[in-house]
C-alpha cells in the first residue's frame, strides 16, 4: 500500500508568523518583532501599536519558533540539569522546580542522572557540553571537585545546587544543613533524649558534613559529649538506612532517638525498627531530613527538617540566566536558604 503524499502545491497548515501579523496590521515585521519582545518603548513604538500587536498575536495563537529564536540569539535555548539520584524524591522535586522555572524563560531542560557516581558525572558533563547547552545547573556527587575546576573560568554559565565545594569560585544555592541538623538534635535533647544516633549519608559531601557537624554541635551545647560510635552510614539511600540502623541497634544499648540525614535513609531506618519490634515514637523517636508529602501520612507522622526546594530551583535558574545574559560572568555568589523544623508525632517526651 502506497503512503499518501501531499501535493507540494497543496496549502500546508502552518503556524502563524511575524509576517502574517505584520500584514494584518499593515506594519513592518521588525515592528512586530520588537513589540513581541518587549522592546516597543526602546524603539519608540507607540503603546497603541504595541497593544494591537499583542492582541493580534493572541487572536492568531502566535507562539515564537524556538529554533528561529535560538538561531537569532546564537543559543540553543536549553540548559543542562545534572543531579545525583533521580529516584530520590528530594532530587525529583528539585528537577521539577528547575524545569518549571526554566520553562517560564522559554528554555527546555536536558536532565542527566549521575547515580551518585563521579565518573558518570564527568561523562554527563561532557555530553551536555557537546549538546551546546546555554548553561548548567548541577547538584554534584560532591566527593571530588577536580573535574569542575575548569568551569570556574565562566566559559559556560553554571550554578551548583544542594552540594557545593567551598574552595571553588562557583555560584551556589544550598540549604543551611548545619543549622537544620542542630535544631533537630536540640529538639530531641529538649525532650529528654541523651543517646541519639545519627544515620548519615554520603561521607565527604557538603550536606552530610554540615549535618553531622550540626548534630555534634547541638550535643556539645547541651553538655553531651559526642560519641563517634553513634554515627554510621555511607550513602543517602534506603539500604544504608536499613543496614546501619540494624548495626547501631545491635551494638549500642540505650538509644532512644535517631536522626536520619535523608528521606530515603529514614525509610530504611523505619523498616529496621519494625523488624526489631520497635515502635515510633514509643520505643525510638525519629527525625528525618527532607520533608516529603508522605511524611505526614506515616503511621507515626514524621517530624522533619524541611528544605525549600522550590526556592532553591527558582533562585538557581535566576542566577543561571543572569550569567547567560551577561555572557558567563559571575561573582561566585553563594546563597544559603534556611531550613524549617516541622514537628509531628515521631518524637516522644522522655521524663527523668
Amino acid at each position: 500500500m502506497q503512503c499518501p503524499v501531499r501535493d507540494r502545491h497543496m496549502k500546508q497548515s502552518s503556524r502563524p508568523t511575524l509576517k502574517a501579523i505584520a500584514k494584518q496590521l499593515g506594519i513592518s515585521v521588525t515592528t512586530v518583532s520588537r513589540a513581541l519582545n518587549g522592546k516597543a518603548e526602546a524603539y519608540g513604538i507607540s503603546k497603541k501599536t504595541e497593544e494591537a500587536v499583542l492582541r493580534a498575536a493572541k487572536e492568531m495563537h502566535f507562539s515564537p519558533d524556538p529554533l528561529a529564536r535560538g538561531l537569532r540569539l546564537n543559543r540553543t535555548l536549553s540548559i543542562g540539569l545534572l543531579i545525583p539520584d533521580i529516584s530520590n524524591p528530594y532530587f525529583a522535586e528539585i528537577a521539577r522546580n528547575v524545569e518549571m522555572a526554566a520553562r517560564r524563560e522559554g528554555y527546555s531542560v536536558i536532565l542527566c542522572d549521575s547515580q551518585e557516581s563521579t565518573q558518570l558525572e564527568i561523562e554527563s558533563l561532557a555530553l551536555l557540553r557537546d549538546r551546546k547547552v546555554d548553561g548548567l545547573v548541577i547538584a554534584p556527587v560532591g566527593q571530588s571537585a577536580a573535574h569542575l575546576e575548569e568551569l570556574q573560568d565562566g566559559s559556560l554559565p553554571l550554578v551548583v545546587i544542594d552540594r557545593h565545594f567551598p574552595n571553588l569560585k562557583l555560584p551556589y544555592v544550598v540549604s543551611d544543613n548545619y543549622r537544620g541538623a542542630m535544631e533537630a538534635t536540640s529538639h530531641l535533647i529538649d525532650r529528654g533524649h541523651r543517646t541519639i544516633a545519627c544515620v548519615q549519608g554520603l561521607a565527604g559531601t557538603s550536606p552530610n558534613r554540615e549535618r553531622v557537624r550540626g548534630y555534634r554541635t547541638a550535643l556539645k551545647d547541651h553538655g553531651i559529649e559526642p560519641d563517634d560510635s553513634l554515627v554510621a552510614g555511607s550513602s543517602f539511600g534506603q539500604e544504608n538506612g536499613y543496614v546501619h540502623a540494624k548495626l547501631l541497634l545491635g551494638k549500642k544499648k540505650g538509644i532512644t532517638a535517631i536522626l536520619a540525614l535523608s528521606n530515603l535513609i529514614t525509610l530504611g531506618v523505619l523498616r529496621a525498627l519494625s523488624e526489631e519490634g520497635l515502635s515510633v515514637p514509643g520505643d525510638i523517636s525519629v527525625i528525618c531530613f527532607d520533608d516529603q508529602p508522605y511524611c505526614a501520612y506515616l503511621h507515626a507522622p514524621m517530624t522533619t527538617v524541611d528544605q525549600d526546594n522550590e526556592r532553591m530551583g527558582q533562585i538557581a535558574v535566576r542566577l543561571l540566566f543572569e550569567q547567560i545574559q551577561s555572557r558567563g560572568r559571575f561573582s561566585g555568589e553563594g546563597i544559603v536558604l534556611p531550613t524549617r523544623l516541622i514537628e509531628r508525632a515521631s518524637v516522644r517526651q522522655i521524663t527523668p
